[in-house]
């Protein structure tokens, strides 16, 4: 699949501080010297469509979609960085995974940094949904698949997609670090490079405000692509009390 093109954003919220957009798969939030092929991003894009400058409080990987927020002044942006700093923002993700995961697992696995540094890295995994389908991928002539919620506690680079590698469950669609039969399976066969990583929501407390905020992000077309053909379409996923409800499979009501 070629890389689409953003004319516009979907924003989720937006007050006089913070604005939150639902990221597509491909885009970087900013500039890298990582990604010399890249000349639209994120930022460029939300200060073109507001007509005022954004400074984003955190980072997506340019291949994960989901919830992506940004401070409108200098101010909430040194408050919201340090909420991130300080590990007091919630973060949820969802993930289609190689094979049947364990219905829950801590992931209590160190990374190392490109500088050699070893850092602290948490992640909670629950599954949502298992599948076998007819795909034949190397010597089996079926394929298996689950659904899960993944919640880092650490925000370390990669950390989701290295530590569903370390536990033999990649993200499908990730490089490099996934597998990379099913990842040429998905795309050959099924017309899909997009990695399956989508950032749902997060949940913060409002700086100045003091109240509980909850901003959720619906499945980009790829994923919910991906559900029907590994058939996880008839799902349900609870959502926290107080957040913004929302279908996360078409034609579906979500439950608390």
């Amino acid at each position: 699949m070629t890389e689409p093109t953003h004319p516009h954003l979907q924003i989720l919220y937006q007050d006089a501080d913070l604005v939150a957009i639902n990221k597509p798969n491909g885009l970087l939030v900013h500039r890298s010297p990582i990604a010399a092929d890249a000349d639209v991003f994120a930022v460029q894009i939300l200060r073109d469509q507001l007509g005022q400058k954004v400074y984003p409080v955190h980072r997506l990987d340019r291949k994960t979609s989901g919830v992506l927020l940004f401070a409108l002044n200098e101010e909430m942006n040194s408050l919201m960085q340090q909420q991130f700093q300080e590990g007091k923002v919630g973060k949820t993700y969802h993930a289609i995974v190689r094979g049947y995961t364990p219905d829950q697992l801590d992931i209590d696995y160190p990374l190392k940094k490109e500088d050699g540094t070893i850092q602290e890295a948490f992640t909670s995994l629950r599954t949502l949904a298992r599948t076998e389908v007819d795909f034949a991928i190397g010597q089996h002539p079926t394929s298996r698949y689950s659904l899960v919620e993944l919640k880092p506690t650490t925000g370390r680079m990669h950390q989701l997609r290295k530590h569903m590698a370390h536990i033999f469950h990649p993200i499908i669609g990730d490089r490099p670090h996934g597998c990379n039969k099913q990842n040429r399976y998905f795309k050959e066969q099924l017309g899909m490079s997009t990695m399956m990583l989508h950032a749902t929501s997060i949940h913060f407390q409002a700086p100045q405000k003091g109240k509980e905020m909850h901003i959720n992000a619906n499945f980009q077309p790829d994923f919910l692509t991906v559900c029907q053909k590994l058939s996880f379409q008839n799902l349900v996923i609870d959502e926290p009390a107080g957040s913004n409800q929302f279908n996360m499979i078409p034609g579906l009501t979500s439950q608390r």
